[in-house]
C-alpha cells in the first residue's frame, strides 16, 4: 500500500513538474484573435462595446462594473469589472467613436495583463467586429492552463456569442461566427 502511495505521488510529482516546465518555456505574451458579422450597424455595436455600464445586462458572467473615471464627454475612461473570476481593473487607452476602442488591465498585481483591440468596419448593413488580445500570463502554471487548457481565444469568444446573441435578440436574424 505504501508503495503504491509513493508511486501515485511521484506520478503526481512528474505531471507538476512537466506542466511547469512547458509553462515556463511558453511565451508570456500571446496574441488571440476573432471576428463576427452582427447585424447592426457600426453605431449601434459600437455603442454597445464602449456602454461598459450595460455589459452586467448582456454579458454572461459580468456582475457588475463601476465606473471609476470619465473623460470630458462623460465615456468611461477607468472601470472595474466584477464577475465571478474577481474584479479586474481596465481603463480605455483609446477610443474612436464607430471605428475603434481599445482597453487594457489596469491592475499590476493580477497574475496577467494585456489589452483587448476592438476595431469596427461597416459590412452592408451590418458591421465586422474583429476583437485582438495582446496578452500576457506571466505566472508560468496559469500560462500552461491559458494555452493548452482554456485557450487563448476563450473570453474573446464568448464576448462574441454574447454580443451575437444580444444582437439576435434585437433582430431576430442571428449571424455567423467566422
Amino acid at each position: 500500500m505504501t508503495r503504491v502511495l509513493l508511486l501515485v505521488l511521484g506520478a503526481l510529482a512528474a505531471v507538476v513538474v512537466v506542466v511547469l516546465v512547458v509553462g515556463w518555456s511558453l511565451p508570456v505574451r500571446h496574441q488571440a484573435a476573432r471576428e463576427l458579422r452582427l447585424p447592426a450597424a457600426p453605431p449601434a455595436v459600437y455603442a454597445l462595446v464602449a456602454g461598459v455600464e450595460a455589459y452586467p445586462a448582456w454579458r454572461s458572467g459580468v456582475e457588475s462594473v463601476e465606473v471609476l473615471e470619465r473623460d470630458a464627454a462623460g465615456a468611461p475612461t477607468r472601470f472595474r469589472e466584477r464577475s465571478g473570476d474577481g474584479d479586474i481593473l481596465f481603463e480605455v487607452a483609446e477610443r474612436v467613436p464607430e471605428r475603434r476602442l481599445v482597453t487594457r488591465i489596469a491592475d499590476p498585481s493580477l497574475p496577467f495583463g494585456g489589452r483587448w483591440t476592438f476595431e469596427l468596419a461597416p459590412a452592408g448593413s451590418g458591421t465586422q467586429l474583429r476583437i485582438t488580445e495582446d496578452g500576457e500570463v506571466y505566472n508560468p502554471l496559469f500560462r500552461f492552463v491559458s494555452r493548452f487548457v482554456m485557450g487563448h481565444d476563450r473570453t474573446i469568444a464568448r464576448y462574441l456569442r454574447d454580443l451575437e446573441r444580444r444582437f439576435a435578440g434585437a433582430s431576430g436574424n442571428p449571424s455567423r461566427e467566422r
